[in-house]
């Protein structure tokens, strides 16, 4: 197999895999409905999840089925969809019927026990429609005792509109005291009947409307618009005004002779537009930051349009699916921008740079997952992704970014790596001088986040109980237009501060930018912190080591994008300010 063919193959087995579904929903009169068993645990810990035969529940009598499919998305979810064994044909009724019988002997009593009193749900799938049952219940008596009890039945009404199911609703009935060697029945039955709900809306019902479009909601999209328009005015006001100063000052020196020059009190950011545009320190690990936060942005922008077009949280793991295809299919820009500033930097390691680069995200990401992933397979859950799947992963990367983000590295090189600076660089570095404590870039990277955070920690609340409660996300148009605030305000808070840095005389800008912009993500990660402690109820290693792992990636990810947005804005500013004024 040539190289060319490895990656088209790897691509076109991605784009089924996203594009894939179990089948095409449209069923005729007794046709196959099959009822998926997904997982079993904990309400609190959400991510804490064990096969739904985990627990000694038994298989229904029917072994065989017609279709199976399980996507990409759903294999990195630890999505493990198991046959129930339950026969249902659609719109064919089903009485109370028995399906299975086991003994409660003392390990299955100890386990059925042990899943009553820690709140154990489970969920399982109709038509890619979840369905969500608990295991049991607690009595506690007057007399100090404890009875724990098990639902034996499970009745299924399933609503129908033409060849489509639209709805589906799970009762538990019959509970049953568990005993040591009692024999405990299982039973289940279907009804169906005519819903006028189209196709279209039958996920509605999963949405809390009344959550995400809680006024609270509108009001923080509000107060995050109101800050933009007049931080961009405040800024505006404030550059505007200082820099006509600054002009003005700068222009009268045509009309002075040397003399005066040499005596005159010149200070601020003209003084140091010899060592401005000098190479950043560490250019190699920069432009891959950078490369890095480019690709990241820009993938988040498109995940978001189309999860906005394509309504994806209605199917499971498609999310996740095109999230990776879309970051495997725009590995160029990476290495573009990446490879091209690293040239303009003058740098000559250019395919060290394009290997950290290419693997600068992919290696964090893979690396906490699998650390996950071995906490995981400990516990035996169901988070535990495959091996097959990880190989899948190294593939994509190996085979998928690490070429494209060559190409893109080539292009950048070539096409954007001269550099264009309208300032030459002076031979030695000019010393930085004394200036105030508040004027340090430490002091200013610590600073420059807190207004991005306050444009969006609101947004981040609903983003995290969608994820680590049971909530579907789906007002993704709230969600693009909080990353169009955070992207105009990270600008112009950035811009703000390398403008006091430079009129201190500290040309040392890119880096600052970079982590000044990039330290919202700082105070996302200790929002989160606050969110685990306070506003959840989740306990054990696993489901803390799950929440604070993913948080951090959460938390690099929008700290590489917030930077490199900041650093884009600030350059812009930068270039402008010293080629708009004559200085040599």
């Amino acid at each position: 197999m040539s190289v060319i063919s490895i990656p088209c193959l790897v691509i076109i087995c991605i784009i089924s895999l996203v594009g894939g579904d179990e089948h095409n929903h449209i069923y005729e009169d007794r046709d196959e409905v099959v009822l998926w068993m997904n997982t079993v645990g904990p309400y609190h810990n959400r991510q804490e999840t064990y096969s739904y035969y985990s627990l000694p529940f038994c298989f229904g009598t029917k072994t065989t089925i017609s279709h199976y499919h399980e996507t990409f998305g759903e294999a990195l979810q630890g999505v493990e969809l198991q046959f129930s064994g339950l026969e249902i044909f659609y719109k064919d009724h089903v009485e109370k019927s028995p399906y299975c019988e086991i003994v409660l002997t003392e390990e299955n009593l100890k386990k059925f026990i042990y899943a009553v009193k820690n709140h154990y749900w489970y969920q399982m799938y109709i038509d890619d429609l979840p369905i969500w049952g608990i295991v049991g219940e607690v009595e506690e008596l007057t007399n100090g005792k404890t009875n724990y009890y098990i639902w034996t039945h499970k009745r299924f009404d399933i609503g129908y509109n033409g060849k489509y199911i639209v709805d589906v609703n799970l009762t538990s009935e019959d509970k049953q005291k568990l005993e040591l060697n009692a024999k405990v029945r299982f039973t289940y039955e279907v009804n169906w009947k005519p819903s006028p709900v189209s196709f279209r809306d039958r996920f509605d019902k999963y949405l809390d409307h009344n959550f995400f479009q809680h006024r609270i909601h509108w009001f923080s999209i509000f107060n995050s618009f109101m800050m933009v328009i007049f931080l961009t005015g405040l800024v505006s006001m404030i550059l505007m005004r200082t820099l006509r100063k600054d002009y003005a000052r700068y222009s009268k020196e045509d009309d002075i002779d040397d003399m005066e020059r040499d005596l005159g009190d010149e200070y601020g950011w003209k003084q140091v537009h010899g060592d401005v545009f000098r190479p950043v320190p560490n250019a190699l690990i920069f432009s891959a930051l950078i490369g890095s936060g480019y690709h990241v942005t820009v993938v988040t922008f498109l995940v978001i349009l189309l999860a906005i077009i394509g309504e994806l949280y209605t199917e499971r793991g498609s999310l996740l699916s095109t999230a990776i295809f879309t970051y495997a299919a725009t590995s160029p820009i990476n290495g573009y921008t990446g490879g091209g500033l690293y040239a303009r930097m003058g740098g000559k390691l250019w395919i060290k740079q394009m290997i950290v680069s290419a693997f600068l995200l992919p290696s964090m990401v893979c690396g906490t997952a699998f650390f996950i992933n071995f906490i995981a397979i400990y516990y035996h859950a169901s988070r535990a992704i495959p091996f097959g799947t990880m190989v899948a992963v190294a593939c994509i990367c190996f085979f998928v970014i690490l070429p494209l983000t060559l190409v893109g590295s080539v292009l950048g090189r070539n096409l954007a790596g001269q550099p264009d600076y309208p300032c030459r660089v002076n031979a030695v570095p000019r010393p930085i001088p004394e200036k105030k404590w508040f004027m340090e870039p430490l002091i200013i990277i610590m600073s420059g986040g807190i207004l991005p955070f306050g444009s969006i920690f609101i947004e981040m609340y609903f983003i995290f109980t969608s994820f680590w409660a049971y909530k579907i996300y789906y007002v993704y148009g709230f969600m693009l237009l909080v990353f169009l605030i955070l992207m105009v305000v990270t600008v112009c808070v950035t811009i703000v501060c390398i403008y006091f840095l430079l009129n201190a005389e500290d040309y040392r800008w890119q880096w600052t930018s970079f982590l000044a912009a990039a330290s919202t993500s700082t105070y996302v990660y200790m929002y989160s912190f606050y969110y685990f402690f306070f506003k959840t109820k989740m306990y054990g290693l696993f489901q803390t080591a799950f929440y604070f792992g993913y948080m951090a990636l959460f938390s690099l990810a929008l700290g590489l994008m917030c930077g490199t947005v900041g650093y884009i804005g600030t350059s812009i500013f930068v270039r402008k300010i010293y080629s708009t004024v004559k200085i040599d």
